[in-house]
This record gives structure tokens, sequence and C-alpha cells, in this order.
């Protein structure tokens, strides 16, 4: 790689990094694991840097990037032989907004992969429907179908969370 072009990537992964590493830390509920993955995603995007700089959409590349190596993550033997439980906090009990935030983690972690990355990109990130299907290289009836299967099991796994419509 050229210097003008490896200057042009380092700016582009130092503007992008925290962005890429709360994107990861909502698809794997995982602050170190959210690390490694974007860490992994941006070795790949350097490998690729050349091509993927002149395309019209980086961030988008990049994010279908990430959510490919959480994906692919997730189906290595590693990720199902080892879930590291994190220590619980010796800290006074959380505010209702903590808990609530924190039900809801726990519940998306109980998602199948492919479901918590439809919800996180369309819900969190703020992606549509036809977004969603490029980012994760599917149909838009599959990522429709993907939500659907996703907000009915968070509905089972959170019998008692009201939304804001209620």
């Amino acid at each position: 790689m050229r210097a003008d072009e490896e200057r042009a990537f380092t700016e582009y992964a130092q503007g992008r990094v925290l962005e890429l590493r709360r994107t990861a830390y909502r698809l794997c509920g995982d602050w170190d694991q959210a690390h490694d993955l974007t860490q992994t995603a941006l070795i790949r995007l350097y490998r690729h840097w050349t091509r993927v700089a002149q395309t019209d959409s980086p961030d988008a590349y990049v994010r279908r990037m990430l959510v490919n190596v959480f994906l692919d993550h997730r189906q290595s033997w590693w990720s199902r032989r080892v879930r590291p439980f994190p220590e619980p906090p010796d800290t006074p009990a959380p505010s209702e907004d903590v808990a609530d935030r924190l039900d809801l983690m726990a519940a998306l972690a109980r998602l199948a992969p492919g479901q918590r990355a439809v919800i996180v990109l369309r819900f969190w990130e703020g992606m549509d429907v036809a977004e969603t299907a490029r980012t994760l290289g599917c149909s838009p009836g599959t990522v429709k179908s993907q939500t659907s299967y996703a907000i009915a099991a968070l509905r089972r796994l959170l019998p008692n969370y009201v939304g804001e419509a209620a």
C-alpha cells in the first residue's frame, strides 16, 4: 500500500473506530468482544482498502464487514464452546432505566445472531429494510421476517416491558 493510501486508511479508521465499536457492542453485548470484532473488521478493511476507498459508500462496506465478522465469530467452534460470563458488579441496585437496559441486553443476547443483527441495524442504527438487506446480503423479505421473529422473541423474553407507544 502506498503512503498516501495508508494515511487515508489511518484517518478513516481513527474517525470511525468508536462508531464501529458501538455497533459491534450492540451486536455482541460485550465490550471486550466488541473490541475484538472491531479490530478484526479493521484488519480486513486494511487488506482491501484500495478497493474500498473507491466505493461510493465505504461506511456501508465497513458496516457489512463488521456484521460478517460478528456472524462468522458466532459460527466458530470457540464461540460455541466458550461462553464467558461477566462477574456480577458489587454495586447498589441499578436505577429502573439501567435495569430495563440490562434486561433488554440480556434478551438480545438470547436471540439468534441473524435476528440480533437485524434488530441492531434496523432499530439502533436506524437503517431501513433495503439498507439492512444490502448490509446483511439478503433479501428485504428475509429482513422483514427476521425482524418479525426477533420482535416476537423479545416480547416473549420481556413480557412486562411496555414500550413508548403503549
